[in-house]
């Protein structure tokens, strides 16, 4: 090469007697391969030298184990605050790519592992695309979820690659896909297995077969009539679940195709400008916010070297059966315990219907079946690495459970409880090692939610702890490290705002216009629905904990409806009447209210609450508290979590409409202390600390 090996800190190159250029991705002092500016000038360095070795084709791969590349480097991208810095980067990596297009030679990428966003738009810069058949390769583009659409050429050359409508859904859906499915899609040109690899690459450069023909649809979307019937539809559909104002990088998708989607020297252009305007905007600020905590968290779980085989789950309700189904889909041996076999019957059919939804392929459902074991007697107690109790939330009988589980347990085991309100030291006394005892607490359903509140006690030991985190991210989920107090984080500051929709529909406000309000503001469900889908009896039980240590009032209209039976869906009736399962809307407007006021008084309770905790140090920092919210809670993602978002509206601000609705309806919304100390740390301090 024109270059000494030694010149590139992340790219490796090796050109073969047959005259194949291999140029392998590997960054330096990261565990995944990201394009980095370093990166991506590399790689510009490298394309220019290559007419000079008159290669017969050029291979790119990665060196890493996990996967080819991930995507760009998102916490690059979230320091670009300018539109003409954004442009800038954008139109350079235009560049960098159509030079690779633009190879007189033929080029092949070969795949394995995560191939996502910028490192997909890569691959599509090259004339073939190889991936290894195996369950890891996945293939997507993943930007909508930060609030932008891919930006490196993407948008043209996968439309111009496979059908239009499926390149859409694809970019919309942020989903990935295997290599058969790509493969089936024209994604990928051949999907093979991991030892053919190498093969089907000399293949591809040394037949350098002719690439597929244009389809029908692909020539349909040329003319402008059809693009703007299909957007239409297509932004229709997306409002059912993303508001344009809050999440506008989908519809900023669908304009750039419906206007340039017929003239591709003109799109790659407005590309540029429209994923420029996004990355600086609010809403991808926001979201990339979210994401950079979602992997301080994952890092939460990588201390020490704990690594769970078995787990054994007590409690074959709900929540202990999908605990015990969700650790044997993630590879765990697990065996549950419950003292009615009709109860462990219910809970092996639900975990079959997951298995069978999630895998599809029927010798993996067996695999998986067999690892999860119904244990009447608790054999299991004596193997397990952690054991899980998730039995119903009396004080009481936990204690009685503990003093009989814990002399058959083996000293290195954790013990763990899913309480999803009691604190850890009313539970603890009754153990002859509290060091290893911690608490689990998932959220439901256990599947979708990925959150789990890791709680410490006075007497954990650290150890034990970041054990527990060990294991919350080997089951693939998101371990909060929380202290012990009532209700945590998640049901503290969620508790609230329920029990002031709960009020409001006691004051004849419809349940619809509550809920409403709060979808509105950003929340994935309102806070009635909720309720309802909870259950009005979990809903009150923890609400009367809650109101024992902080004098919160229950409302009536919750305590009467639960004494009628009326506990919410799975009743058919709770504050909401349903319908096949769905909630049929009564009640009509009274009195004089906007949606904005009932907002105001459901989130104000909420952030109050958040407020609190923060000042009371449940969670380390304002950061865990946003990321807790946002995982735990679904509050709005594009608005950064509860404190930032303070932070964002101003504190002054938001502070004097709390007092403002202490006036008006009591003490309940009166200011947390915690307030006065928000002004005193700046709001990017967090950000800062997420990058390094």
């Amino acid at each position: 090469m024109g270059h000494d090996q030694g010149t590139y800190r992340h790219w490796e190159t090796k050109q073969e007697s047959d005259g194949i250029l291999w140029l392998s991705l590997n960054r330096a002092e990261k565990n995944t391969n990201t394009l980095s500016r370093d990166v991506l000038d590399e790689l510009a360095r490298l394309l220019d030298d290559m007419p000079r070795q008159h290669p017969a084709g050029l291979v790119i791969c990665s060196g890493k184990p996990n996967g080819f590349i991930a995507g760009a480097d998102v916490a690059e991208f979230s320091a670009i605050v300018d539109f003409s810095e954004a442009m800038r980067l954008v139109e350079r990596v235009h560049g960098i790519f159509n030079h690779l297009e633009r190879l007189p030679f033929p080029t092949v990428s070969l795949i394995h592992g995560f191939c996502l966003g910028g490192g997909l738009e890569l691959a599509l810069a090259c004339r073939f695309r190889i991936a290894v058949d195996a369950p890891g390769t996945r293939l997507g583009f993943p930007e909508v979820k930060l609030g932008i659409h891919p930006g490196f050429g993407g948008t043209v050359r996968l439309i111009s690659l496979i059908s239009p409508l499926t390149a859409l859904d694809l970019m919309l859906s942020g989903r990935s896909i295997n290599a058969r499915q790509a493969l089936k899609i024209g994604l990928v040109d051949y999907a093979v297995p991991e030892r053919q690899l190498i093969r089907a690459a000399l293949a591809a450069i040394m037949q350098n077969p002719a690439r597929r023909k244009g389809r029908f649809l692909r020539s349909l979307s040329r003319m402008r009539f059809i693009r703007f019937l299909l957007a239409g539809h297509m932004r229709r559909t997306i409002a059912k679940r993303a508001a344009k104002k809050y999440y506008p990088a989908p519809y900023a998708l669908m304009d750039l195709w419906e206007r340039f989607g017929g003239n591709p020297s003109v799109m790659y252009r407005e590309e540029s400008r429209s994923v420029a305007n996004l990355v600086t905007g609010a809403t991808a600020q926001n979201l990339v916010r979210i994401f950079l905590l979602q992997e301080r968290m994952k890092a939460l779980g990588q201390n020490g070297d704990f690594s769970p085989r078995f787990v054994h789950v007590i409690g074959g309700g709900t929540m202990g059966g999908d605990i015990a189904a969700w650790c044997a889909l993630q590879g765990l041996r697990v065996t549950i315990q419950d003292i009615e076999h009709q109860r462990l019957a219910v809970a092996v059919k639900r975990a079959s219907s997951l298995f069978r939804k999630e895998l599809k392929d029927p010798r993996l459902v067996k695999d998986v079946l067999d690892r999860f074991v119904p244990d009447l007697r608790g054999d299991g107690i004596t193997r397990a690495d952690i054991v899980i109790e998730a039995i119903f939330e009396d004080a009481t009988a936990k204690r009685k459970l503990y003093q009989h589980i814990e002399p058959r347990m083996r000293k290195e085991a954790l013990l763990a409880t899913n309480t999803s309100s009691i604190p850890l030291e009313e539970l603890a006394d009754s153990l002859r090692n509290p060091e290893r005892f911690v608490g689990l607490h998932f959220f439901n359903p256990v599947a979708k939610m990925q959150l789990v509140e890791v709680v410490r006690g006075k007497s954990v030991d650290a150890e034990r702890l970041n054990c527990a985190m060990r294991f919350v991210t080997a089951i693939g989920h998101l371990p909060l490290p929380v202290t012990s107090s009532p209700g945590f984080l998640i049901n503290r500051i969620l508790m609230p705002y329920l029990l002031e929709a709960a009020t409001m529909e006691q004051e004849g406000i419809p349940a619809a216009d509550i809920d409403r309000a709060a979808v509105e503001f950003g929340m994935p469900m309102g806070p009635i629905l909720l309720a309802d889908s909870v259950g009005l009896d979990i809903c009150l039980s923890v609400a009367r904990i809650l109101a024992g240590h902080f004098k919160t009032e229950v409302p009536k209209r919750l305590e009467s409806l639960v004494a009628m039976g009326s506990l919410g869906k799975k009743s058919g009736r709770g504050f909401y009447a349903y319908g096949k399962g769905k909630p049929v809307s009564s009640g009509k407007k009274t009195g004089s209210y906007t949606i904005g006021d009932l907002a105001d008084r459901l989130i104000m309770r909420l952030l109050n609450e958040a407020v609190g905790c923060r000042r009371e140090g449940i969670v380390a920092d304002g950061d865990l508290l946003d990321a807790g919210a946002v995982f735990g809670i679904g509050f709005a993602p594009f608005r950064g979590g509860p404190i930032h978002y303070i932070r964002t509206e101003g504190v002054e601000v938001l502070h004097a409409r709390l007092e403002t609705l202490e006036q008006r309806y009591g003490s309940r919304f009166a200011a947390d202390p915690g307030w006065r100390e928000l002004p005193a740390q700046k709001a990017n301090q967090g950000f800062a600390r997420m990058q390094e």
